[in-house]
């Protein structure tokens, strides 16, 4: 790739309002939240279909066994070598399905937890993105009546910004520590 200097690098665009920002940091949440719990309802669809699969499977093998005594009392050798290769497939069958069901249920219910964990996220930001629109609204008319003020307004109003900046980073910081946790915990 010669020319790869060439290419134009994406930046990300900070918006400048920032109830602009909380609202792009809202929707990314609730795009990530969405992805979880498809994810989530997938894998519970798949649990229940592992469920009935572990069923029938097991329906299946006591089928065979009542088929392979009757086979017996019967003295038939050829069926009882036929049930008895179907009971060994339906048993493997059994159990890679149950194998499946183990470690599908652990991963469906830390999927449920991250889409609440997320969720529960979202409405705190939601919240906040309410108070701080008031802020900024009472912010705009005390700097509307008081002209002589605006520039001490706007230094509280940066000192504000960068405290929130710093507060998203430790939440952004932990929420990472969390499923760094919840993924070694898992494996």
């Amino acid at each position: 790739m010669p020319f790869w200097f060439w290419r134009k690098k994406k930046e990300s665009k900070k918006p400048a309002d920032p109830l602009a920002a909380f609202d792009q940091l809202i929707e990314d949440l609730e795009r990530q939240g969405a992805e979880v719990r498809k994810s989530a309802a997938t894998l519970l669809a798949l649990k229940g279909e592992l469920t009935r699969s572990v069923e029938r499977y097991s329906r299946r093998i006591a089928d065979i066994t009542e088929r392979y005594e009757v086979a017996s009392s019967r003295s038939d050798v050829k069926a009882m070598q036929v049930l008895k290769r179907d009971r060994e497939q339906a048993e493997t069958l059994l159990k890679t399905t149950q194998d499946s069901l183990e470690r599908v249920e652990p991963d469906a219910r830390l999927l449920l937890e991250a889409a609440n964990e997320v969720g529960s996220r979202v409405q705190e930001l939601r919240t906040e993105r309410q108070s701080a629109s008031a802020r900024l609204v009472a912010g705009t008319l005390v700097s509307g009546t008081m002209r002589e003020q605006v520039e001490r307004i706007e230094k509280v109003l940066a000192v504000d910004a960068a405290r929130d900046e710093i507060e998203r980073a430790h939440q952004l910081a932990e929420i990472y520590r969390e499923e760094r946790g919840a993924g070694e915990k898992a494996e």
